[in-house]
């Protein structure tokens, strides 16, 4: 009899487990410690998925730190490459570091890219009390005596924060090799030494300078790196490419999912963010936390990012950096 039990109790077990949905149970890994990018891109998903009913439990959100995303990359990829309720965060960021070699022996091509969320983008910032008012004023002053403008970066050589400063040197007609540089901890760091005059110019992000300026800090925008003006409080500011300088740095938010992961899962998932994408509630969420419209998912996210490692893998050889084979 006992036995019996024990096998009714198994089967049910298993019955449960194949008919679990991508949408049950679902966990959200963030390739970090807790707080920052990828702890805010888990939590924003978490909050509009349950917001919107769209799942019946809590998100659960898992922090794996390492490798600066690797760690995660690695775990999706070798241990759990089919769990369908199992999404991890990305950021421009990871595929960055994809194009340099560092996830070890695994590429773009090996997770399934399932849906962006929104961007931040690239932003040329200076003291307010900075004589460059244009980024023709700096242009000017790099070509005049590149040795009296030094760039700051939330980040050593290689960083996003480095190839937005470099791309902004090299448009300056100056060898990225030979710019004055100094790497910051974080932005925070670089916008207080900014402030301080011991930086001339620093490359962050259009956000955390907005978020700075709110919050009182005495710096000014050049220029956003992004296709086209952006909204809110940075609406007045030109692009890069208004004032002459092709530069577009755009640091996408996202998540992707196992190799494993079935087609006909994959879909519900894609079709879940695309609706959820679509409301305005969620477009009140993704603002609070300072990213700008940026929505693509499925086939037309994978494309994206593909394309988007190949031209940093380009950008990374150009500078003299390591690339991935």
């Amino acid at each position: 009899m006992l036995k019996k039990t024990l096998s009714a109790v198994a089967l049910s077990v298993v019955a449960a487990a194949a008919l679990a949905g991508p949408l049950d149970k679902t966990e959200c890994i963030a390739p970090a410690k807790p707080g920052g990018g990828f702890d805010l891109t888990c939590k924003l998903v978490q909050s509009a998925l349950m917001d919107g009913k769209y799942i019946a439990d809590p998100m659960r959100i898992t922090y794996m730190p390492g490798g600066i995303g690797a760690v995660a990359y690695n775990a999706i990829v070798a241990q759990r490459p089919g769990e369908n309720n199992t999404i991890v965060a990305f950021s421009g960021g990871s595929l960055l570091n994809l194009a340099q070699g560092k996830f070890g022996r695994y590429s773009e091509n090996d997770v399934r890219w399932l849906a962006a969320i929104g961007a931040d983008y690239g932003a040329v910032i200076v003291a307010d009390s900075s004589p460059f008012k244009t980024l023709a004023d700096l242009v000017a002053a790099v070509k005049a005596d590149a040795t009296k403008v030094v760039f700051g970066a939330g980040g050593t050589v290689g960083s996003q924060d480095w190839m937005k400063a470099a791309l902004t040197a090299r448009a300056a007609g100056l060898d990225p090799k030979t710019m004055r540089f100094v790497a910051f901890e974080g932005g925070g760091e670089a916008i207080t030494a900014l402030q301080g005059g011991h930086v001339q110019v620093y490359a962050g992000d259009a956000s955390e300078a907005d978020q700075q300026i709110q919050a009182g800090a005495k710096i000014r925008v050049l220029a956003v790196m992004a296709d086209k003006r952006l909204d809110g409080n940075l609406s007045k500011v030109a692009t890069a490419k208004e004032q002459g300088l092709d530069i577009e740095w755009p640091i996408i938010r996202g998540y992707y999912v196992g190799p494993k992961v079935s087609d006909a899962d994959y879909k519900v998932w894609a079709d879940t963010f695309d609706k959820m994408m679509a409301t305005p509630a969620f477009a009140k969420l993704r603002a609070e936390r300072g990213l700008f419209p940026f929505a693509k998912t499925g086939a037309d996210l994978d494309g994206y990012v593909k394309t988007r490692v190949g031209q940093y893998r380009k950008l990374a050889a150009d500078f003299g950096l390591n690339v991935a084979k």
